[in-house]
């Protein structure tokens, strides 16, 4: 990619925080960290790297995207308002009663949402399914399927990582958001996931390690990975919960928290302030 396009990704990304920050502050609750600490792959997911129609949701040749760590949704929410898919607008309507914006994607309250999650552990069950399907109609579609670092204490997402790999679902690929929290402390302290990319091997899985805030390395990861043609593929993104945000990156305690009003006029005004960075460092 070239660097303007790297640049406008990455403002695209903050454009996808200031409007996680927003919709949280609104509704009053929901998980700041996660989401605002995947904005970046977001950005890549919806911009660069999926085929996808926001006028065509059912188009047939669309890739299918599975966030199986349902509760950080206002990522993927943002991110589609921005893409196009309903008006910026509606976000402010987020965990409001008759919102088609749930705490959790509901497949059939949203067009462009693929499927309902709310247990954790389950998204890549679902993935691996639609890849499978897609193998037999001998699809040429991509499934992607995020996964949280402590959902994968959950012991179906290694009975689904199994299926995947004994049939060779190269059309499959995971991506771990290793923020390195969860809702009651670090991951390792809660269950010690490390040796992670050994794990994932040891699966049948291809295993590709990024920084989850380098677009370009994520961009790179991915054309990698539909490149592997035996086995399915997992990129261990390494992410900063609370990302853009420094009084809350890597705390543990804005999981599920959201910010007040007044912490949300500080929050966008250091958001503005990285845009300013942002255009700043791709100009010199």
């Amino acid at each position: 990619m070239t660097d303007e396009r790297i640049k406008e990704l990455e403002l695209k990304a903050n454009d996808i925080r200031v409007s996680i920050i927003d919709m949280l502050e609104d509704a009053g609750s929901g998980h700041t960290a996660g989401p605002l600490g995947m904005s970046d792959l977001f950005a890549a997911l919806y911009f660069e790297i999926m085929q996808h129609d926001p006028k065509n949701v059912d188009w047939a040749e669309r890739d299918r995207l599975i966030l199986s760590n349902g509760h950080t949704v206002p990522v993927r929410y943002a991110a589609m308002a921005h893409a196009g898919y309903f008006p910026i607008e509606e976000l402010k309507t987020l965990r409001k009663f008759g919102s088609r914006l749930q705490g959790h994607p509901e497949r059939h309250a949203l067009p462009g949402i693929e499927h309902t999650s709310g247990p954790l552990g389950t998204g890549l069950g679902q993935a691996a399914g639609m890849a499978f399907g897609m193998r037999l109609d001998t699809n040429k579609q991509h499934v992607y399927c995020i996964t949280g670092d402590g959902e994968l204490d959950c012991g179906n997402i290694w009975e689904s990582a199994m299926f995947a790999a004994h049939h060779n679902l190269s059309n499959l690929t995971a991506i771990v958001d290793r923020n390195n929290i969860q809702i009651n402390g670090a991951t390792e302290n809660v269950m010690k996931l490390e040796d992670l990319s050994g794990k994932w091997t040891s699966f049948g899985w291809h295993v590709i390690e990024i920084d989850g805030h380098n677009i370009q390395q994520f961009v790179d990861a991915v054309n990698q990975a539909k490149a592997i043609q035996n086995k399915p593929t997992c990129i261990i993104a390494h992410t900063i919960p609370g990302k853009g945000i420094k009084e809350i990156e890597n705390e543990f305690e804005w999981h599920g928290k959201p910010p007040t009003a007044e912490e949300e006029k500080r929050f966008l005004k250091e958001l503005r302030t990285l845009r300013g960075k942002i255009e700043a460092t791709h100009s010199q």
